[in-house]
């Protein structure tokens, strides 16, 4: 590391987090802790019928806590459904948040609270630190291995009239408390696990090649990858292995801390475009870019992408720089065979005509700023062609 990287002026943001079984079984006590009377209590259908919900639910209650519960969540929330929200935490006069759920569910949470505080539109905090009136207490409980929003400074939103994916930034967004319980994924479909997992990589990969980074990102980037490369295979053959979903949640929260801090790159402005367009989760939507914004990128972080490919386990020894780039992407395709992930921007849908407008609501994303490479909207487009 030169010396100049390592006095680079950094901040890092994290909220405090429980990690282990049954974490989840403390958020009564942490809402009630942060001064919490009557909780809103986020979550979706689908973790409900679980009983995961449930679980919080019966936590928040013990700790003798009121709530209101909110479930009208989809997957890559809207700003309606952020607006709908606050609606409701304000009628039944709520004074804390927990959120329960993957990240669409912890999104919405975020969103629901900076608009309560500031009674302002959702759409209106898009961008970094735009966020001027902090929300009220958050407490979160992730139920998936791959989003890391219980941990980031991130909340990501469709804008339905403009078809694109807004990120808001702001240590403001940061939760209060995570409660890391690897129990909850347990229930997670072979599908999500792969395509969380996939998301988890694509932020350490994105954390440590960010021209935000800093030493203190790089050691969480690289244990993530250390850790979820040779773990996403292994769990997707033994799902309820729970020492296998721990590493991942661990992994998950290791890629979280280094990208909420060090922002992240060009596959995910890209992906917030397409997320836009079309209703694909957004694993997917990274794993499809992944190897071809690496093979953009490559030769302007050379020396960051062989560190990843040792993370990964990779022996580069007597391989010329072209070598070494491509065992590295064909290291990255060989997982995304290995766990199924093997679509591309075709089967769902997109075309070539889509692409300009893709390109150039993907340059407007914050996530392009800290790429390695500054590209073109040309050059975009072009990564959207080769990933058809």
């Amino acid at each position: 590391m030169a010396d100049a990287q390592l006095l680079d002026l950094r901040k890092f943001a994290a909220p405090e987090f429980v990690f282990g079984r049954d974490a989840s079984g403390l958020a009564g006590q942490y809402a009630l802790n942060l001064g919490a009377r009557r909780v809103f209590l986020v979550t979706d259908p689908n973790l409900i019928a679980a009983g995961w919900a449930g679980k919080v639910q019966a936590s928040l209650e013990e700790a003798g806590l009121s709530w209101a519960m909110y479930s009208d969540v989809t997957p890559n929330p809207r700003e309606s459904e952020v607006m709908e929200g606050a609606r409701v935490y304000r009628e039944e006069r709520c004074d804390a948040i927990v959120a329960v759920g993957g990240g669409s569910p912890m999104d919405l949470a975020k969103g629901v609270g900076i608009v309560s505080a500031s009674k302002r539109h959702i759409l209106e905090f898009e961008g970094v630190d735009q966020v001027d009136v902090p929300g009220p207490p958050l407490v979160c409980v992730p139920t998936t291995a791959g989003s890391s929003a219980d941990v980031s400074q991130f909340a990501i939103i469709t804008d339905t009239a403009r078809r694109v994916k807004i990120a808001i930034v702001s240590k403001t967004m940061v939760p209060d408390a995570s409660l890391i319980d690897p129990v909850m994924t347990t229930t997670m479909s072979l599908e999500t696990t792969t395509n969380c997992g996939l998301d988890a990589l694509a932020h350490a990969i994105e954390a440590y090649v960010s021209n935000a980074s800093s030493p203190v990102t790089d050691l969480f980037a690289l244990s993530a990858l250390r850790r979820i490369f040779p773990t996403l295979p292994a769990v997707m053959r033994d799902p309820q292995n729970l020492n296998l979903r721990g590493r991942m949640m661990l992994g998950s929260l290791e890629a979280g801390l280094a990208f909420s801090n060090a922002i992240l790159g060009a596959v995910h402005a890209m992906a917030h475009s397409l997320g836009g367009l079309l209703d694909v989760h957004h694993g997917e939507s990274n794993a499809i870019l992944l190897r071809h914004v690496i093979d953009y990128n490559f030769e302007h972080a050379a020396e960051r992408y062989c560190d990843i490919s040792e993370a990964l386990g990779l022996d580069l020894k007597g391989m010329t720089m072209a070598q070494r780039k491509q065992a590295l992407l064909d290291a990255i395709e060989g997982l995304k065979r290995e766990t199924g992930a093997t679509r591309t921007l075709r089967d769902f849908g997109v075309m070539r005509t889509d692409i300009p407008t893709l390109a150039e609501k993907a340059m407007r994303d914050p996530c392009m700023i800290t790429n390695p490479r500054r590209p073109t909207q040309k050059d975009i487009e072009r990564l959207y062609e080769q990933a058809l």
